[in-house]
């Protein structure tokens, strides 16, 4: 097995059975990415049908995690209507993340993890069931009338701040996961959005390739944020569009930002995050199984 450091990401499964992946079978894709060889895996609830499932099978799921010998140390609970403009959208999206966390706690979990919250964007019908928001999304995009900045950031912070209260109960951190067009994807911005919120268990999930084709330099921002991360997602970029590439197939200097880790003494969680339908990945397992052991025969070992 894989050194416990290195975790099999969600991804894997949403590379295979598309998004989100039916939450029932969350035993199958146990044993799928325990038989490559991981003994820590992430696991993910994606927004209220598909977490209320994973909530409803909880104790299998953890059964099956003990019956593998797993951990799991970050569970995602995606939930883009935290920054809803909506008073009562905000409270419910606030009783699923409790949810989320109960969830994680059973599990095991360190932290839970979300993507950063989303601009008071509108869009022609709901908020997309994307994973990540393109140009192409971002565009149909709008800023209603109504929106006054300052009221909308005080309002967010706020959510966020008693979102982080909610994990500390359960004893867990609250991780920030960057992508293109949302608030707090960028080292700066995540700062910003830290000193707002006020919370020591607020985070940053710090991921190679969506920082990258943002032109966030990698050492720079781990650097910057040494005290902030536990967790990193690692996969490639090419530098020109959204993507996660196995390890080699794109243009990061992963020296350099593997001597960066060493540097700061990151001792937190790699976890191997390679596919998605953005992605040109023609053998998934051989991905996720040399990056592995790249992993831990040129960092962990080394």
């Amino acid at each position: 097995m894989y050194h416990d450091r290195i975790v099999c990401a969600y991804l894997y499964s949403i590379t295979k059975y598309g998004y989100p992946p039916k939450a029932e079978l969350t035993e199958t894709y146990l044993e799928e990415m325990h038989s490559l060889g991981f003994s820590s895996v992430e696991l993910e609830g994606i927004r209220e049908e598909h977490l209320m499932t994973v909530y409803e099978y909880r104790h299998r799921i953890a059964d099956k995690i003990r019956e593998l010998n797993l951990s799991v140390p970050y569970f995602c609970v995606v939930l883009p209507g935290l920054s809803s403009l909506d008073e009562r959208e905000r409270e419910k999206q606030l009783a699923l993340f409790e949810r989320g966390c109960e969830i994680a706690q059973l599990f095991g979990a360190k932290g839970v993890l979300d993507n950063a919250p989303l601009p008071p964007y509108q869009f022609p019908a709901d908020i997309p069931v994307v994973r990540h928001y393109n140009e192409e999304v971002l565009a149909s995009a709008f800023l209603p009338q109504k929106v006054r900045w300052e009221n909308f950031w005080a309002t967010l912070v706020e959510t966020y701040g008693h979102a982080c209260d909610i994990a500390a109960k359960y004893g867990l951190t609250f991780h920030m996961h960057p992508a293109e067009g949302l608030l707090a994807s960028s080292t700066d911005a995540y700062l910003h959005f830290h000193d707002a919120v006020k919370r020591d268990n607020l985070r940053f999930t710090l991921d190679t390739a969506n920082q990258f084709v943002i032109r966030d330099n990698l050492a720079l921002s781990m650097m910057r944020l040494k005290d902030h991360v536990d967790y990193i997602h690692i996969s490639d970029n090419g530098g020109k569009k959204v993507e996660h590439l196995a390890i080699g197939d794109g243009r990061i200097r992963w020296d350099i930002f593997f001597d960066t880790l060493n540097r700061v003494g990151f001792e937190g969680h790699l976890g191997l995050d390679i596919g998605g339908d953005e992605s040109a990945v023609p053998d998934l397992d051989q991905a996720y199984k040399f990056a592995a052991e790249w992993l831990q025969r040129e960092y962990l070992d080394g």
